[in-house]
């Protein structure tokens, strides 16, 4: 069983994620001895409690028969079945409940492992709304059905046990209550299909409203400085209305559910009653005998809710479960000809030196190493998913595009921390955590770029001024302040676009990998800081090979080659200048043109060979 000092598990194992099902399954096959455990005390409390209207019934008839012998025998019965049953509930609670916490931390951990072999990728084919409406409800949910099986299978055997001993102890009444037994528990059957449902459009609901909250946040600076607040305000409170009406009109179904557990069980005990007292009138049973069975149909109550919980922690559990093994299924790389690779640490001897061409079989790029290669995509989607496969993922997880190779070997068919440690890819919105700068460059890295060079290439000189800044004391002058202990605060909020994707450079050009891929590294920033990066990238990455996807001429004239991908097809490379002359539909992506048939344009001003005059460039 496991502990929860044993948390987070060292190995949380490969969940069978082919359907919310399996994963349950597969859930409670891994927890099978807290599981057995906890039916265990389950079962030892409900068959002291069940025997308790048993005592109380000896109790009764040795003070109708006047023996007192048999009255102390049936109080130390009942002293020891109070015992028991204290004991019972105890270690049910606190092994259901490890069973509960371990279920639910087991998939946290699962989940936070998919993100960090997914990164960036797994937000463009998961919402970010769901990726977070996973990772906090639904583990709790999962956890609960994880946890409440086991009371239900404890529930199930005292209910058995239960009819079973009062068919034997007396037969004429074990009869009525065993022949109930079984419609009370089906009772709910026919209203569960309709609660599912209602439950299943609560979660819907609760996810858009979760994922649209999740954007606003993430776009909140936009938003103010558009004057969008009130729109979006607006648009979560609907969807709030929406998520309480759904949570109103499931709480109906279960309130319906409950009432009939309830009603179902009421109507036996009355019955029960009943017919019990003609019997003792008529001396065909004991009052003992009718106060136990009056009793034993009494406790059948409790059990009978563990049936009720059950159904709702199926109901609730599913659409999670189903939501979170859609998220586990995810791969770096789906292509049926190579399996991914596990991602645990192999033997360095046993692994290529990744080195060489970088090359994307999907359009036909080819990186050459050592240079700067800037690609041109005419649509941004699709150069964030180059990005994707350069890196070694899958964008779309279908198995259609081929995985990226670096010196001929797949990347997809690598160990992840080995494609990791050679190909760094700088998403188009990186993300800087929080904590101080120092700790922000404090990334693995070769130790051939310093954090200094980094960014002074980067053109982070406005931004280290302003972290001094917020850190002089009144009275003291701004450059005695250290900007390297300046925090940083969450997603770097408190920086402008354009210094949150300079630092974020920074840091790539710190890990100095062999082959770094950046996606619009300077889109944020102005013209003039834009032509500085593209002439320092260049010096500070000599000798490794680099990719940028950009459209900007003043990154692309600074590029060793340029290349072309026009509808997933890499069309044209060479430099920039000659591809403006050359290529009508690469100088209407990079110049804006509306006519991408327009004939070609003569070389700029001062470009080699140049010999246009004043009214020809007019």
């Amino acid at each position: 069983m496991t502990s929860l000092r044993d948390l987070p598990l060292s190995d949380p194992g490969v969940p069978d994620a082919r359907s919310g099902l399996r994963l349950l399954l597969w859930l409670e096959i891994r927890q099978w001895r807290g599981q057995v455990l906890a039916a265990a005390w389950g079962l030892l409390h409900m068959a002291a409690v069940a025997s308790f209207p048993a005592a109380v019934g000896l109790a009764v008839q040795a003070v109708v028969d006047g023996s007192g012998k048999h009255l102390a025998l049936a109080g130390a019965l009942m002293l020891l079945l109070g015992l028991l049953t204290a004991l019972g509930d105890t270690m049910l609670h606190r092994t259901a409940v490890t069973n509960w916490i371990s279920a639910a931390a087991r998939v946290q951990q699962l989940l936070a492992g998919k993100t960090v072999e997914l990164g960036a990728v797994l937000t463009r084919r998961v919402a970010a709304g769901e990726v977070v409406a996973v990772s906090t409800g639904d583990v709790e949910k999962i956890g609960w059905f994880v946890e409440a099986l086991a009371r239900f299978t404890s529930a199930l055997l005292a209910t058995v046990g239960v009819a079973v001993a009062l068919l034997v102890y007396q037969p004429e009444l074990g009869v009525v209550v065993a022949a109930s037994v079984p419609v009370l528990a089906l009772a709910v059957l026919p209203l569960l299909p309709a609660a599912t449902r209602r439950a299943d459009l609560q979660r819907e609901k609760a996810g858009k409203a979760t994922e649209l909250a999740s954007d606003t946040v993430a776009g909140l600076r936009v938003l103010r400085g558009i004057g969008g607040e009130d729109l979006f305000l607006d648009r979560y409170r609907r969807a709030s209305q929406q998520v309480r009406t759904a949570a109103v009109h499931s709480a109906r179904m279960w309130a319906l559910i409950s009432a009939v557990q309830v009603l179902l069980p009421g109507l036996l005990l009355v019955a029960v009653a009943w017919y019990g007292a003609r019997l003792a009138l008529d001396g065909r049973i004991s009052v003992g005998e009718l106060v136990t069975v009056y009793g034993s149909v009494a406790f059948l109550m409790m059990p009978l809710r563990n049936f009720e919980e059950i159904a709702m922690a199926w109901s609730f559990s599913r659409p999670s479960a189903k939501r979170a093994a859609r998220v586990l299924a995810l791969r770096r790389s789906q292509d049926d000809g190579v399996p991914p690779a596990a991602d645990g640490a192999a033997d360095a001897a046993d692994l290529p030196e990744l080195t060489g061409e970088l090359h994307d079989p999907l359009t036909g790029l080819r990186a050459v190493p050592g240079q700067l290669t800037a690609v041109v995509c005419g649509d941004p989607d699709a150069a964030g998913r180059l990005a994707d496969r350069l890196g070694g993922h899958s964008p779309s997880g279908t198995g259609d595009e081929p995985s990226a190779t670096l010196g001929g070997h797949r990347l997809d068919a690598l160990p992840l921390a080995a494609v990791r440690t050679a190909v760094l890819v700088q998403d188009k919105d990186p993300v800087l955590l929080s904590g101080t700068l120092a700790e922000l460059l404090a990334v693995p890295s070769t130790g051939r770029v310093t954090p200094g060079e980094a960014l002074a290439a980067a053109q982070c000189g406005d931004v280290l001024d302003a972290l001094a800044q917020s850190l002089a004391d009144p009275g003291k002058s701004a450059e005695a302040a250290d900007p390297m202990r300046a925090r940083i605060t969450e997603r770097g909020r408190s920086l402008s676009g354009g210094q949150r994707q300079r630092l974020a450079l920074a840091r790539s050009l710190v890990a100095d990998p062999e082959v770094l891929v950046l996606d619009e590294p300077t889109s944020a920033v102005d013209a003039h800081t834009e032509a500085r990066v593209a002439r320092a990238l260049g010096a500070v990455r000599a000798g490794r090979t680099t990719v940028v996807l950009t459209s900007s001429p003043l990154v692309l004239d600074r590029a060793d080659r340029v290349v072309f991908v026009d509808e997933g097809t890499a069309t044209a490379a060479g430099s920039h200048l000659d591809l403006l002359r050359t290529d009508p539909r690469y100088r209407a992506v990079v110049t804006r043109e509306p006519d991408p048939a327009a004939g070609p344009v003569p070389a700029p001003l001062g470009a080699p060979g140049a010999t246009a005059t004043m009214e020809e460039t007019a």
